[in-house]
């Protein structure tokens, strides 16, 4: 997985989907960035939030299962080992289980996942190994997406599966079906037209994709992985604790 944002904090970054060669950038609604509230008794984000590389949520596609088009975004991960990952870190993960949010009527996967690295990582294989060492964390998961823009004005988030969290087994057959929907995607075999998704898909390790560009001085690239730092200027309301009435 990609590490977007990292357990705690509160910078809304991501995975910029429609931008060559897809930087990881905070993003940006009504001219300002973004930061996810403190729902008590959350502080941001409570597990390191990332993305599962060479995976697409297609929305030409609805889901059988959840009867919804996918999100139009890499599968979100939410890694939960001890260690507090950083921002564009890679760590290699344990997919453990997947629950499904219906993000405004997308399908919005988020994959339960654990460092292998991490000293729990051997004793979690499944999703009930989490709930039987890492009690409430799946409930405190669900509730957490449930709630998390509420502040903003906008109401509960729903789920498919009445908000179960699904097997690794099916979690693996997602993860599948998403790889397999990046593949017709890279490969040049889904539109690449703004009525169908807006993904910028030049990139610069699948040699067989259309899309592929070679790295040369004078290209974009370079100066796409120049590190910069922004400051993130969090406004009062952005770091105050937010009591949500919601049932868990």
């Amino acid at each position: 997985m990609i590490v977007e944002i990292p357990r705690w904090s509160n910078a809304k970054y991501e995975i910029a989907t429609g931008e060559k060669y897809n930087p990881i950038k905070q993003d940006v609604k009504k001219g300002k960035v973004r930061f996810v509230r403190n729902c008590f008794p959350y502080k941001g984000y409570i597990w390191n939030y990332g993305a599962l590389p060479q995976t697409w949520e297609d929305p030409t596609v609805i889901s059988k299962d959840t009867n919804a088009r996918g999100d139009n975004d890499p599968i979100d991960v939410c890694e939960i080992g001890q260690e507090i990952g950083y921002r564009g870190q890679i760590k290699q993960v344990k997919i453990l289980g997947v629950m499904a949010l219906l993000d405004e009527g997308e399908t919005d996967w988020k994959l339960i996942a654990i460092d292998i690295k991490d000293p729990m990582a051997d004793k979690l294989n499944d999703i009930q190994d989490v709930e039987r060492y890492f009690p409430q964390l799946i409930d405190s998961t669900r509730h957490w997406f449930k709630i998390y823009k509420m502040p903003d004005g906008k109401p509960e988030n729903k789920f498919a599966f009445d908000g179960q969290c699904k097997t690794k087994a099916y979690a693996e057959a997602v993860i599948h079906e998403t790889h397999e929907a990046w593949k017709r995607l890279i490969d040049g075999k889904t539109p690449n037209k703004s009525d169908t998704h807006d993904i910028s898909v030049t990139n610069v390790t699948v040699k067989s994709s259309p899309y592929y560009s070679s790295i040369s001085k004078d290209d974009g690239l370079l100066k796409a992985l120049t590190k910069h730092k922004r400051k993130e200027n969090i406004e009062s309301k952005d770091d105050k604790w937010y009591f949500i009435k919601s049932k868990l």
